[in-house]
């Protein structure tokens, strides 16, 4: 089915491939644990009769976008509490999950929310406006070891030292309080010619750790073999290799590190299966038409344990 995308909020990634990986039917549970602009959710809903879409999302501006579809459940929460909600609403078993881990076009555009190094705006970056832990609190107040360790694990930069260096000097006579001013507190850092891929991971850094986005991506993970059934599909839209490479390895192997756990006769037991041996990618068309596209990856697993 060719699937005609709409959607202004957020144009939803890999549409076609992600919703047809998850092998719908008409009176499937499915999950879509990143609401976003609701292009994910939405197609979904469109396939079914009399199944249900239950949809995630912490930030309160995609969960006021909701359109009010009866086939759609909101719940304004963080995924990692998956299975608890899932419970609440005598929803297990489902037949699939979907997951898009990007930063929605909205929350880059609204400058104010400090996703964006384009923009000048206070260092935000909070999913959920909720949460007190912001980018300028880690900034600010992170020790330098701290702030080197966030920046080589969660940016993947290797002068994460230099960084951590920088920011605790200039935050001597000044606070940082805004995006423009972090960049120039670090920009002794910064590659020639590579300006904007090094903020960018700067900001990724920042951004993981405001959020927990990898603490939470993990118990999603872990939660969705006891809430899928046998037969159900994971379907994850990832951006960045940390994400990337728990996907891959908890779908190859049942865990984040080291090898799959044998059973009482020696052999693998892995909950899930590879769909597609190669990962997939956005087409050049996809990108072309957006360019957010371009570093996402797909994997599509089944729960066979």
């Amino acid at each position: 089915m060719m699937i005609n995308n709409s959607n202004t909020y957020h144009e939803p990634v890999l549409l076609q491939e992600s919703v047809d990986g998850l092998n719908i039917h008409a009176a499937g549970i499915y999950v879509d644990v990143t609401y976003g602009g609701g292009g994910h959710t939405n197609e979904i809903a469109k396939q079914l009769k009399t199944g249900k879409v239950y949809a995630f999302d912490r930030d309160v501006d995609a969960v006021e976008n909701e359109v009010g579809n009866k086939k759609v459940e909101m719940i304004h929460h963080d995924y990692r509490y998956l299975k608890n909600f899932l419970k609440y609403y005598k929803a297990i078993p489902v037949d699939g999950i979907l997951a898009d881990l990007g930063v929605s076009s909205h929350q880059f555009d609204n400058a104010e929310r400090g996703f964006s190094i384009r923009s000048e705006a206070d260092l935000d970056m909070r999913m959920d406006k909720d949460i007190a832990l912001t980018a300028k609190k880690i900034v600010n107040e992170y020790s330098e070891e701290k702030l080197q360790d966030i920046f080589y694990h969660y940016g993947e930069l290797f002068n994460a030292s230099k960084i951590a260096r920088a920011i605790v000097a200039y935050r001597e006579e000044n606070s940082i309080e805004t995006t423009e001013e972090l960049k120039r507190a670090i920009a002794s850092c910064t590659i020639k010619s590579k300006e904007h891929q090094f903020y960018a991971q700067v900001f990724q850094a920042l951004r993981i750790e405001v959020n927990d986005e990898l603490g939470s991506l993990k118990e999603m993970l872990l939660q969705s073999k006891d809430v899928l059934k046998i037969g159900g599909r994971l379907v994850i839209i990832s951006y960045h290799s940390l994400e990337d490479r728990l996907v891959k390895n908890y779908i190859s192997k049942g865990q984040f590190e080291g090898e799959p756990e044998k059973d009482l006769y020696g052999n693998y037991s892995v909950p899930f299966k590879t769909i597609h041996k190669k990962v997939i990618v956005p087409s050049e068309e996809e990108i072309k038409r957006n360019n957010r596209a371009r570093s996402a990856k797909l994997r599509i697993a089944e729960r066979v344990v």
